[in-house]
């Protein structure tokens, strides 16, 4: 059977013991924070084993795509080495909530493997805890298994979620791969060998572990298992290796036509196979490469697949060519690596080209650090400077130390990350946050859709310097917590609200509004009087500020809409910041977004707006959300009711409890101002709306007359205008730089002259007057052409600015290293400088020390040559 039939039949088995198929969630998990990334099948069932969400089916089986690459499991490391470590696997699972148990667990298990797969009864092994004489029984007595292939074990039989929740005992399935595989059975001496494999985990959740160790049980045991595709397929195909499974040749064939490696047995290739899917699906659900989190994963994979692609001698871009062979073989499961295929490829073909840069310039550092290596152990120090400064990463700088038989100072490298930690950490700036008071506040009441001022409310908690208090004086600053309230209290990108609160006695301005569990603190200052827990308060919140944010949060969700439709299905938000002046959106995205799209993408936005169509907000629950296609945030929290916001009769359909216009045509313009990039793979763009909209034109307008007045030309020739002085200000630069060039080397056969014979060999140290680094490269070239077997060391002074450059004819560079003279040079004059053995740059910023460094040269070529 091949992997796709394998799947079916598992899903199409689980239906007709009357469970639900659900589909694979995404790699990113959407209700665990503790999560890199879904490394299990129940993840996406773990809020229903909690008891903290139902579902319309108490059984489910699915075939779950996970990813094991970082944070508590993690298999990278082992990937290509054994036969069955992955980053990337499938699990297929059936799961019950509170409805079968272990005896049917047992028997569907059982069941499907000996009848449907047809395994032979007599090459299974099963496992149990050694306290569960009840799923003993069920094995031996009921299902047959015979005492000679059954094992009780302690810890490998028992699973739980973490240090407190679910738990259980579990039951494990082995595959018996026969007696000329070496090993032993489970529980054994040699029992973590090759011959007997684990292919399926029944858990049996029965029990909740208190945070005292006490084992408390369930009242709704349930029940979860786990099969890894892979490793059912290599036993179905008769192979004892992952690697040698229909799946993974096609890929490794395709591996190995991308690199030019002939060798299917090589461990680079299976390296490949095993990254393209793990990458792949990565990006398909939003992943894109970054240098924290879940990117810097993603980075790190991909970088290791193209770093095994050049130990095959591949030095060109060939990992994103991949792509198309993984979606012949996984697409009809996966249809996303379909649809998103052209846009994996091109997030994978830039990273190659950027790493090959990175590549280059980290292997020139670390190159000149081995040269001066003293010992068998690369600095700690050097691998930070080549991950934080060049980017190079750490596990690639250890490979390469592993291929010379190198070591890494770890110790070292771990000391100057976490100084660079602790220096991030004094960076940081915090201020009073009333939001950590820690305290149990009176929830309150939010009326602030429908109205701008309320005339009573009730002052149930009063916040100074983050403690509760029963009263506020006139002059203090502080939180009031009210009973019922109109100012929106910031969330979702959305500011608070500014106004005021207003009594008898009291004046109140309110500067910000906030949250704390349900409870909205007003943050401000009371101007006059004084407030008393209970005290009735009218609350005025400041409309024209109010109506300006409205503008741009409604502008957000349109321009989110129209950067999908633009860009591409993978945008995401990544985070926005709504106030009345302006709107700010962060998106993941791969490259700069082009000229050409923003005006696309404006256009669009516009185009929503002039429709002028009604805004419509709607509670549901989140199953009737997703059903209207309303896009969610990863990792947020949504309660049992959400608020679905629709805009252009469905062009936007989002989750948001914020603040809105009745009609897009409210917003009345929108005008992008920037777009950025303010981390690897997420873009800023920013925007203004209305009035705001409005002024930016008239100062642009402003801007073109003041430029065509300044280049005495009509507004419709300034491009024209601007072209002409561009084109003669190059011109100029041209000459200049040649006329630099011709300062350097005027009267060459009077430098010649200067040059010392050292053995043979002509040694010219001098400082160029009015030369630049470039002319200095051009004359130490000239000069190493008419001198012959030579060393050239030229300096030029600019200001407190000094350059160097050092040259040596190719012939003399086995004896004497323009690199190491440079690194001799450059630190007397307070710098420091480096490069190739024959040609080599530098700088410092001590011309004092210039003249010394240069009379130091012909001292230091012989002490080389002796």
């Amino acid at each position: 059977m091949k992997s796709a039939e394998i799947r079916d039949a598992f899903l199409q088995y689980f239906e007709k013991q009357g469970h639900t198929t659900v589909p694979s969630s995404s790699l990113i998990p959407g209700n665990d924070p503790t999560l890199l990334f879904t490394n299990a099948g129940m993840v996406q069932f773990k809020d229903v084993f909690l008891g903290d969400e139902k579902r319309p089916y108490n059984r489910a089986a699915s075939s779950q795509r996970c990813v094991r690459a970082g944070g508590k499991h993690n298999d990278l490391e082992n990937v290509g080495y054994t036969a069955r470590h992955h980053t990337f696997f499938e699990m297929l699972g059936n799961f019950s909530f509170g409805d079968y148990f272990k005896r049917d667990a047992i028997r569907f298990a059982w069941e499907f493997l000996t009848q449907v797969l047809e395994l032979r009864p007599e090459r299974l092994w099963v496992t149990v805890h050694i306290s569960d004489d009840e799923a003993a029984d069920i094995w031996q007595k009921e299902i047959g298994v015979s005492p000679e292939r059954f094992s009780r074990l302690d810890e490998d039989n028992f699973w739980q979620m973490g240090d407190t929740g679910p738990c259980g005992p579990s039951s494990e399935i082995f595959y018996d791969h026969g007696e000329d595989v070496p090993g032993g059975p489970p529980g054994s001496d040699n029992d973590d060998l090759d011959r007997y494999i684990e292919i399926w985990n029944l858990v049996f959740m029965q029990y909740e572990r208190q945070s005292n160790g006490e084992l408390k049980p369930l009242p709704n045991p349930s029940i979860d298992t786990g099969m890894g595709l892979e490793r059912i397929a290599a036993v179905m195909q008769g192979v004892h290796n992952n690697y040698d499974i229909d799946l993974f040749q096609h890929l490794l064939k395709a591996a190995a036509a991308a690199t030019g490696c002939t060798d299917l047995e090589q461990k680079s290739l299976r390296v490949i196979a095993d990254h393209i899917r793990s990458c792949a699906f990565l990006i398909s659900d939003g992943v894109l490469p970054s240098n924290e989190g879940r990117g810097y994963v993603l980075r790190r994979i991909i970088r290791r697949a193209i770093r095994h692609g050049h130990k095959l001698g591949q030095s060109q871009t060939f990992f994103h060519t991949l792509v198309p062979a993984l979606a012949e073989v996984m697409g009809d499961a996966y249809p996303e690596l379909r649809s998103q295929q052209a846009q994996i490829q091109k997030v994978l073909l830039l990273e190659e080209e950027q790493f090959a840069k990175t590549l280059d310039k980290g292997m020139v550092v670390l190159e000149d650090a081995l040269a001066q290596l003293q010992g068998n152990e690369i600095p700690g120090e050097v691998a930070f400077t080549l991950y934080d400064t060049y980017g190079f990463p750490f596990d690639l700088t250890n490979d390469i130390a592993r291929e010379r038989n190198l070591s890494i100072d770890l110790a070292g490298y771990e000391q100057a990350m976490e100084a660079q930690r602790a220096r991030a950490r004094a960076a940081g700036t915090f201020k009073t946050d009333y939001t950590a008071a820690g305290l149990d506040l009176p929830a309150t009441e939010f009326l602030g859709y429908s109205h701008l001022t309320i005339e009573q409310g009730e002052v149930v908690a009063l916040l100074k310097d983050g403690n509760q208090v029963d009263r506020l004086e006139e002059g203090e600053h502080g939180a009031v917590v009210l009973n019922r309230t109109p100012f929106y209290a910031e969330s979702g990108g959305q500011i608070g609200d500014s106004g005021y609160l207003l009594g008898k006695n009291a004046r109140f301005e309110v500067r910000d509004c906030a949250k704390q569990g349900q409870a909205h603190l007003h943050i401000g200052h009371l101007l006059g009087g004084s407030l008393a827990v209970g005290d009735s308060l009218a609350a005025e919140v400041d409309a024209s500020v109010r109506g300006a944010t409205a503008l741009n949060h409604s502008a957000t969700h349109l321009l989110h809409a129209a950067l999908r439709e633009v860009l591409g299905t993978h945008v995401t938000q990544k985070g926005s910041l709504v106030d009345s002046e302006r709107l700010r959106f962060d998106f993941s995205h791969f490259e700069a977004v082009k000229p050409e799209e923003i005006r696309a993408i404006e256009a669009l936005v516009n185009d929503q707006i002039r429709a002028n169509t009604s805004v419509q907000t709607e509670l549901c629950d989140m199953d009737t959300a997703r059903e209207k296609g309303a896009l969610a945030l990863f990792g947020e929290k949504y309660g049992d009711e959400v608020r679905v916001l629709t805009m252009g009769d469905g062009f936007s359909v989002e989750l948001c409890g914020g603040t809105h216009v009745q009609r897009t045509g409210d917003i009345g313009l929108l005008r992008i101002t920037s777009e950025s990039g303010i981390a690897s793979g997420v873009r800023r763009i920013e925007a203004v709306t209305g009035a705001r909209a409005l002024a930016l034109f008239d100062q642009l307008e402003t801007l073109v007359d003041e430029a065509a007045r300044s280049l005495k030309t009509r507004r419709s020739e300034l491009p024209e205008k601007l072209q002409q002085l561009i084109t003669q200000n190059r011109k100029l630069e041209k000459d200049l730089e040649s006329l630099k060039a011709k300062l350097a080397t005027a009267g060459s056969g009077d430098l010649l002259s200067e040059a010392k014979d050292v053995a043979g060999i002509k040694v010219l140290a001098l400082h160029l007057e009015g030369a630049d680094a470039k002319s200095l490269r051009d004359s130490v070239d000239q000069l190493k052409n008419k001198l012959g077997s030579s060393v050239v060391a030229l300096a030029a002074v600019d200001g407190d600015k000094v350059a160097l450059v050092t040259g040596v004819s190719k012939d003399v560079t086995d004896r004497v290293k323009a690199g190491e003279l440079m690194r001799h040079l450059a630190p007397q004059v307070g710098g420091k400088g480096g490069g190739r053995p024959d040609m080599a740059q530098g700088g410092g910023t001590d011309p004092t020390g210039l003249d010394a460094a240069l009379a130091s040269v012909v001292p230091w070529v012989q002490e080389q040559l002796q």
